[in-house]
């Protein structure tokens, strides 16, 4: 009998966990996407005051990151995800009134370290979570996710180097991999300095493939020659 309790008391202390757990990710769920929506809103309207989406993108991106950094900071919700819902919803937003998803995708990551920098707040993991939140936004809204992810990752190298080359540095191993030949968007900026996995890549010889041996038609398995006698 008492094995029995226990047993139903792990069972309900379980299911207890569980709720809990399947309430909080609900809680962060919510937390996202109304950081989502307010940056969202946020870009919509100021842009509409301004007219001008091409020349303010940028300045407009890194007001709404150090406002949300700002907030994240102080109700203590992690600034990385904050950072990528912001970016996501600033995409969001440009798409909103008319501009160009893709071709300010630059604008909004050289916004987002802009920002990352004015609060004092780690300029390398803002970039990457603000790559991601772009990246995420043109995915939804159905663009070129390889074109945006390029522009971003030259956006936030570019902003990176306005800072210097130690934030450059920092910048760039946070974005290798984010896109299938970023390595070479890194060597574009940093003239000079290619990754370390570049550099291994071309200084390895490429392995000659062996020929697969022909199959025939009838059986499907490899042509036997005949041997000689």
């Amino acid at each position: 009998m008492e094995q029995q309790t226990e047993k139903s008391g792990l069972g309900s202390m379980g299911s207890a966990v569980k709720d809990g757990v399947v309430n909080s990710l609900k809680g962060l769920n919510e937390i996202e996407n109304q950081i989502v929506t307010v940056a969202r809103n946020t870009v919509t309207d100021t842009l509409k005051a301004t007219g001008d989406v091409a020349n303010n993108v940028v300045e407009v991106s890194a007001s709404v990151i150090k406002g949300t950094l700002k907030a994240t900071e102080e109700v203590g919700y992690g600034i990385l995800m904050g950072t990528k819902n912001a970016a996501k919803g600033i995409v969001l937003g440009i798409g909103d009134v008319g501009g160009d998803v893709i071709a300010t995708a630059s604008q909004v990551a050289r916004g987002a370290v802009k920002g990352a920098a004015d609060v004092g707040s780690d300029v390398a993991l803002v970039a990457r979570r603000a790559v991601d939140g772009i990246v995420e936004a043109v995915q939804e809204v159905g663009g070129n996710v390889a074109g945006a992810a390029k522009g971003a990752v030259e956006g936030a190298l570019e902003g990176a180097a306005s800072l210097g080359s130690a934030a450059t540095r920092s910048v760039s191993v946070f974005l290798v991999g984010v896109i299938d030949g970023v390595k070479n968007v890194v060597g574009a900026v940093l003239p000079g300095r290619r990754g370390a996995a570049a550099s291994q890549e071309e200084a390895a010889p490429m392995e000659a493939t062996p020929a697969r041996p022909k199959m025939t038609k009838e059986a499907g398995k490899p042509k036997e020659e005949a041997s000689p006698l």
